[in-house]
């Protein structure tokens, strides 16, 4: 996954980040206002808040798109990516953000994080993509880890097989068109539910809200609770 996300940033950071955009050609007023407004239909979906002391990891950053929306809102942000390409267009376009620690993962866990470091873990439009949903739900175990009791997650799944079957995209007007939209680490794979909440309690989390269930935006609210720390 990790080459995999280096080509893309450099073949086109913004487009792979939100593929609404024009290839190669991105309106970065509209990319930058796409992240606040994932970031609304997220936590609204879920049903939560962030607060202005809260300490928060983002999962799949990217080119900091809804990391940008978060650091106007919390204390800090640990923006973790696996992509150092990605990571470093997003330094390069965010230096104003003193708040965020921008961190290279290995992938499969969120191991720079110490544990029950964090109030909030968010992540959107990450998970779909992963080839093997073994690693997404590595993923939410590793979030009951990072998470303080009390502490909670709203993220972005994929709950929608279908979605993930390779198709046959059309040329574009000016001859070009993205590469790697057949790679599995872009088609990704779906999350079976009842996998996930098996996850969240392996991590010491309870699934407080599905919405979405079905869907490719299928959306999630995780709490790590004391009763569920102490067992």
């Amino acid at each position: 996954m990790r080459r995999f996300w280096d080509e893309r940033a450099r073949e086109d950071a913004f487009f792979f980040v939100d593929d609404r955009l024009t290839y190669r050609r991105p309106d970065l007023d509209s990319f930058w206002r796409g992240g606040e407004e994932a970031l609304e239909i997220l936590l609204g979906a879920c049903g939560t808040a962030l607060t202005g002391e809260d300490e928060v990891v983002e999962i799949g950053c990217g080119a900091g798109r809804m990391t940008r929306a978060l650091a106007g809102r919390v204390r800090s942000v640990r923006a973790l990516d696996v992509s150092s390409e990605m990571l470093d267009v997003a330094r390069r376009m965010n230096p104003q953000l003193t708040n965020v620690d921008w961190l290279h993962g290995d992938g499969t866990t969120l191991a720079p994080v110490p544990g029950e470091s964090a109030d909030a873990c968010v992540s959107h439009v990450v998970f779909q993509h992963i080839p093997d949903p073994e690693i997404t739900l590595g993923y939410v175990r590793e979030i009951g880890r990072v998470l303080r009791p009390g502490g909670w997650a709203a993220f972005q799944v994929s709950n929608d097989p279908g979605i993930h079957r390779p198709r046959e995209e059309p040329r574009r007007a000016w001859g070009r068109r993205p590469r790697g939209r057949s790679h599995p680490a872009w088609l990704g794979a779906a999350v079976e539910l009842e996998s996930l909440r098996a996850a969240a309690a392996d991590g010491r989390m309870a699934v407080e809200r599905v919405t979405g269930e079905g869907t490719q935006f299928c959306l999630v609210l995780t709490r790590r609770t004391e009763a569920a720390a102490d067992r």
